[in-house]
């Protein structure tokens, strides 16, 4: 008997969703606690095909793959299937799952209507990176729109319904170039099947446009999610308004559905495209990491410095799959998954601090680490995993970006471009080391006497965060070694060293 583990791993969170909307007059705890079962559930599922995946197979060989007919007059399928790539984002996915349930343990406003929208939203992104067809990638994209506008404008504070809109205005305006690619790709070579695409040698296909044009199309919906300057300025909006919960995932997952598009599509599809276009995209990566940190420098809300320094360090990710050598995509890979834990434990972090002191202002906060002695060290380890402090995910994912970037071949000016992007590193000491004074030392201030310490869900939390960029920061070849068997395929076609 064949157990269909990526769709009950895909449809368990929705089906949370389902179980919750249909409780008789649920008290919160029985709302939260059944929305916890059930990304547990999905989570163990997840850890069950990481195990069982098989780190020896050929090179872009999907594994897990359910595959049913569904509209058989375009030769589209429900299709499912993993590979290296996909199954690391999988489980960042699942694991984020987890701890947003956790993250939101206390809300009150109305928590059937919210537990809801946040596992919704789960099985929408476990869908984009689940899929193996390409209406079901596009379908899954486009449902996660509607849980985080509402997710943003319901529970959110200062300008939400501003933020939502915003957010939604820019996804949907990349979806649409997107889907045009998608049916000009499937126009000329006849499938939906993402798979067979990328066995295909797209150079000799009849395309309704040049094969740049689709590249261009595909690129522009995936640059606005990771995102790129100057397409970035939905992020700290969304970041800032949005509750913590919802802010953990946009910034755990959601930007990670970008970097997964580029390197699935633009890298996949279109190799000797995404040769051709490699040193502008990395000229932008550098714009990206240097503007970001720069710019986070000058922010005085705590929330809105996390939001910038997301911008900083997708510009790695950005980097590292277009260098197109096989370590800088192992590179970019581990760092969506590593920043999707790290900058997702600082919004945990930044809402913690929030929650208990009703304030983010820097200028306002200070000698908080008399208080909150946990809160300081968990805040304190996140930040130094953001500036990429040997023995962390963050060193790990940004040495092999580094390195993978600087031999690249593909750009002649490789090597200027990654010592540019390193300078960074130096810019993101500067903000974190700033930001970890202002907040927790200093004077002690007389308002914050009674500001307690995170209690026992929070610590579970948050520790649990900890774990894995302890985990990755040891031993990355956990992941590395699954991420390699998706990279491989790539870095073939791309004709990398």
């Amino acid at each position: 008997m064949n157990i269909p583990y990526l769709t009950l791993i895909l449809f368990l969170p929705v089906a949370g969703a389902i179980v919750v909307a249909l409780l008789p007059k649920p008290e919160q705890k029985t709302i939260r606690s059944v929305a916890l079962v059930f990304t547990l559930l999905s989570f163990f599922l997840s850890i069950g095909v990481f195990l069982g995946f098989d780190r020896s197979s050929a090179a872009g060989t999907m594994q897990f793959e359910e595959k049913l007919s569904w509209l058989p007059a375009i030769g589209s399928a429900y299709h499912l299937g993993v590979d290296g790539i996909s199954l690391v984002m999988m489980i960042l996915t699942t694991l984020i799952g987890v701890l947003t349930i956790l993250v939101s343990w206390k809300v009150t406003s109305r928590p059937r209507e919210y537990f809801i929208w946040l596992l919704v939203l789960e099985t929408s992104i476990l869908g984009v990176f689940t899929s193996v067809d390409l209406i079901m990638f596009f379908i899954f994209w486009e449902v996660e729109l509607v849980p985080m506008y509402f997710l943003i404008s319901i529970w959110g504070t200062g300008r939400k319904e501003y933020s939502a809109l915003k957010y939604v205005i820019y996804t949907i305006t990349g979806s649409a170039l997107m889907l045009a690619g998608i049916l000009t790709l499937y126009f000329s070579v006849g499938t939906m099947d993402m798979a067979v695409i990328a066995q295909t040698d797209l150079s000799k296909a009849t395309t309704i446009i040049p094969l740049a044009g689709i590249f261009v199309l595909l690129l522009i919906g995936f640059a606005i999610k990771l995102p790129v300057f100057p397409l970035h300025t939905w992020l700290p909006d969304a970041h800032t308004d949005a509750p913590t919960a919802v802010s953990v995932v946009l910034a755990g997952v959601l930007l990670k559905m970008g970097g997964y598009g580029m390197i699935r599509f633009n890298v996949g599809f279109f190799p000797s495209v995404a040769e051709d276009a490699a040193p502008i995209l990395m000229a932008l990566a550098v714009v990206n990491v240097l503007y970001g940190a720069a710019i986070t420098l000058r922010q005085t809300d705590l929330k809105r410095l996390i939001a910038y320094s997301s911008v900083s360090h997708m510009g790695l990710v950005l980097l590292g799959v277009f260098a197109l050598t096989p370590v800088s995509l192992t590179g970019a890979t581990l760092q969506m998954f590593n920043h999707g834990v790290v900058t997702g434990l600082l919004f945990a972090m930044v809402g913690l601090v929030y929650d208990k002191t009703h304030n983010r202002n820097l200028g306002k906060l200070g000698g908080l680490a008399r208080q909150m002695p946990i809160v300081v060290v968990v805040f304190s380890i996140a930040g130094l995993a953001s500036l990429g402090l040997p023995g962390t995910s963050g060193f790990a994912a940004e040495f092999l970006v580094f390195v993978g970037s600087f031999t690249s071949t593909t750009v002649t000016s490789a090597r200027v471009l990654t010592l540019l992007s390193a300078f960074g590193i130096v810019l993101t000491a500067g903000y974190i080391l700033w930001m970890l004074q202002r907040v927790f030392y200093g004077p002690p201030k007389e308002e914050y006497n009674r500001v307690p310490d995170a209690d026992r869900v929070e610590m579970l939390c948050i520790f649990s965060f900890v774990a894995v960029i302890g985990l990755i920061g040891i031993y990355p070849a956990i992941l590395t070694n699954v991420i390699q068997v998706g990279t491989r395929s790539l870095t073939v076609l791309v004709g990398a060293p």
